[in-house]
């Protein structure tokens, strides 16, 4: 839970963060703020956007994103494990590779610099019905340049990098913003300021200065949005093509979803369990009509693999992951066959 804090460290950074923003980002962006509240605009913002003809493939934006940050300072590092196992079973950012940092107030970080990190969360956003909308999914890649500062001129100049990097990706300046409250939180042993940051309309994600609240002088920056959401709002596509490519008319969105994370989970190497981190492998393959695995998973296991190996050696080859998918389907088709539904499976 996010708190309000008063710190007066946190009321210093407040004030200072436009000055430092202003000076990064040079004359051509309009501030404006009210109270609390900044927002950060480009002059000739009304232009329309023309998405490319071409979009490109996963591949494609990865190594874009990747000379991008490298050209700005942030070489790649490795993922984090997706197992976790610390305050979350599972690895649901890569801010996590800060926690000797920010958690612990240590100077040394697991990670440092521009992280493609696959994540597996349950927070997003759903629509009346329950389904997730559009812009959402249970696993995707989590986009970040996260690392630890010296001062806040590092922390402007890691914005100003991160327009650079979105305008090699064929982003203009114009259709960008950022917004948000210069107001401090704090979460537990941590505290710091959140500022989004969109095109046109999509918020794509948002960059935050964060410290240890025992020892302030020793800060970092999390800059982070997802992958999915970035080439959806690059190339303005509908969104399930985009994510599930020929499959998208083949299954549910929650099947489809379902069989993405499953992969991934079961390419980590976390079997189905009755608890723990395997139990929320055994909710996800749950969450998959099993209907649609009674002829085979096969292909869209395979197509989810590869999109996952881009990221990352998996430990599991997808003949297994299919495998086990299928097996955890005639399970739950034999329970509903003697209407002894699983507790796990009640509750998904």
């Amino acid at each position: 839970m996010l708190t309000r804090t008063a710190g007066t460290v946190g009321d210093d950074l407040a004030q200072r963060i436009p000055g430092v923003l202003s000076a990064a980002l040079g004359p051509h962006w309009e501030f404006t703020a009210d109270g609390p509240h900044i927002e950060i605009l480009h002059p000739h913002r009304g232009s329309p956007y023309q998405p490319p003809r071409r979009s490109p493939t996963w591949r494609e934006i990865l190594d874009s994103l990747e000379a991008g940050f490298a050209r700005v300072g942030a070489p790649r590092d490795a993922c984090l494990p997706l197992r976790w196992g610390r305050e979350t079973e599972l690895t649901i950012s890569a801010v996590q590779a800060l926690d000797p940092v920010l958690k612990d107030g240590q100077l040394r970080t697991y990670r440092s610099g521009f992280i493609p990190q696959p994540v597996v969360r349950f927070t997003g956003r759903r629509d009346a019905d329950g389904q997730l909308m559009d812009g959402f999914l249970t696993s995707f890649v989590n986009v970040s340049r996260v690392q630890p500062i010296v001062g806040l001129d590092e922390y402007g100049a890691i914005l100003d990098g991160w327009l650079t990097v979105l305008s090699q990706l064929g982003f203009h300046a114009r259709h960008l913003s950022i917004y948000g409250a210069l107001t401090p939180w704090r979460r537990r042993q941590v505290e710091g300021i959140t500022l989004r940051f969109r095109h046109l309309d999509l918020t794509l994600g948002d960059i935050v200065l964060l410290w240890n609240t025992d020892h302030p002088d020793r800060m970092a920056v999390d800059l982070g949005t997802g992958l999915e959401r970035l080439a959806w709002a690059r190339t303005g596509a509908s969104w399930r093509p985009l994510i599930f490519g020929r499959f998208a008319q083949m299954a549910t969105p929650p099947t489809l979803d379902a069989l993405r994370t499953a992969t991934l989970l079961l390419g980590n190497g976390i079997a189905p369990a009755a608890r723990g981190a395997g139990g929320i492998t055994r909710r996800v393959i749950g969450a998959i009509d099993p209907e649609a695995t009674h002829l085979g998973v096969s292909a869209m296991v395979r197509a989810a693999y590869d999109y996952w190996s881009l990221f990352g050696a998996l430990h599991a080859p997808w003949p297994e992951i299919a495998r086990v998918i299928e097996g955890e389907g005639e399970a739950t088709r034999a329970d509903h066959a003697r209407g002894d539904v699983p507790v796990w499976a009640q509750t998904r």
